[in-house]
C-alpha cells in the first residue's frame, strides 16, 4: 500500500495525516494505540474507488497533544484539515476508541459529513477509573512506558505469532478460542502480528480514556447524516451495548450486528461481508458538492 504522510500546521499545532487511494474521500478516525499508518479495511475500500484520509488523532503519531484538549477542539482541526485539502464533504469512519471523535465531528459539522460509519465503536461511558482494564492501561500505556510495552509485545508476537494470537484472543472476543476458531481466517494471525508492530500509544491513549466519556446522548441525537453502525455480537473490547446505544439515539442510523469472531471486524471469515455492507451503504449516498484535487492539496 503506497502511503504518503504529511503534516498540516495551524495555530502552531501539528496534525499528521496520510492519504491512500483515489476517489470519493473517506475520513478515518482510527482506534486506540493507532495512528495515520492504520491499515484495517483500507485495501478493500481503495479497490472499490475510495481515497482514505487518516489524521493521527491528538497525542498519536506526529499530532500535537494540545489539539485534543477536547473533542470540540479536535473537531475544529479535522474541519481545517479538510478545508486545506479542498474537501467539502466526506464520509466518516470512526473505529473503536475513535468513535467519540467521529460522533462529535459529525454532529458539530453536519455540512461536512456525508455519512458516518461506526465500526466496533465506543459510543458511551467506557474505561472508568475503577475498572481493572483502566488500571492496567494506566500502567502499561502511559507516556514514557508505552514504547517499551509495545516493543515487548511486537517482539514476542514476531517470535511466537500463534501463541500471542491465542493469548490476546480473550481481549478481543467474548467467545472462547475454541468457540471462535471457526470464524478465524487464514490471515488473521498475520494481521494481528502486523497490527502489533505498528501500534503505539504515545500520549493519545490517555486522552482517549478521558474523551471517550465526553460523549453524551445529545451528541448522538445531533447526528443527522446517514449512519451505519457495525459491531460484532462477540466484541470483547467494546461491548455490543455501545452499538445498541448509538442505534437507539441516532435517528438516521441502521444497525448491522455481525457474527465476526470479535472486535477486529476487518479480519476473519466475515471480513468480505463487512466490506460489502459498508460499500453498499456508501454507494447509496450521493455527495453533490464534493471537491478533492491532489494538486491543490499539495499531496
Amino acid at each position: 500500500m503506497e502511503r504518503k504522510i504529511e503534516v498540516f500546521t495551524s495555530n502552531g499545532l501539528d496534525m499528521e495525516y496520510s492519504i491512500v487511494g483515489e476517489g470519493e474521500p473517506i475520513l478515518v478516525l482510527h482506534g486506540g494505540h493507532s495512528n495515520c499508518a492504520e491499515e484495517f479495511g483500507y485495501q478493500a475500500l481503495m479497490e472499490r474507488g475510495y481515497s482514505i484520509i487518516t489524521p493521527s488523532r491528538p497525542g498519536y503519531g506526529g499530532t500535537s497533544r494540545e489539539i485534543g484538549v477536547s473533542l470540540a477542539r479536535a473537531s475544529v482541526y479535522y474541519a481545517a484539515l479538510l478545508s486545506y485539502l479542498h474537501i467539502s464533504k466526506v464520509h466518516i469512519i470512526a473505529m473503536s476508541a475513535g468513535g467519540p471523535s467521529g460522533i462529535y465531528f459529525a454532529s458539530a459539522y453536519p455540512e461536512l459529513a456525508a455519512s458516518l460509519t461506526l465500526q466496533s465503536a465506543v459510543t458511551k461511558d467506557w474505561l472508568r477509573p475503577g475498572d481493572k482494564e483502566y488500571k492496567a492501561a494506566r500502567m502499561l500505556f502511559r507516556p514514557g512506558i508505552e514504547k517499551y510495552t509495545w516493543k515487548m509485545i511486537s517482539t514476542m508476537n514476531n517470535l511466537l505469532p500463534n501463541f500471542i494470537f491465542k493469548q490476546m484472543f480473550p481481549s478481543f472476543s467474548t467467545l472462547t478460542y475454541a468457540e471462535g476458531k471457526a470464524g478465524i481466517a487464514e490471515g488473521d494471525i498475520e494481521g494481528v502480528r502486523q497490527m502489533n508492530n505498528r501500534q503505539r500509544s504515545g500520549k493519545g491513549f490517555f486522552l482517549d480514556m478521558k474523551q471517550v466519556n465526553e460523549i453524551k446522548t445529545e451528541n448522538l441525537q445531533a447526528v443527522k447524516c446517514p449512519v451505519l453502525i457495525m459491531h460484532s455480537k462477540h466484541d470483547g473490547s467494546v461491548p455490543v451495548e455501545h452499538a445498541s446505544h448509538a442505534y437507539e439515539h441516532i435517528e438516521s442510523s441502521q444497525l448491522c450486528l455481525l457474527d465476526s469472531w470479535g472486535h477486529l471486524i476487518w479480519i476473519g471469515k466475515n471480513a468480505d461481508e463487512v466490506t460489502e455492507k459498508l460499500v453498499s451503504f456508501l454507494k447509496g449516498i450521493h455527495m453533490n458538492s464534493l471537491y478533492y484535487r491532489k494538486e491543490e492539496a499539495k499531496i
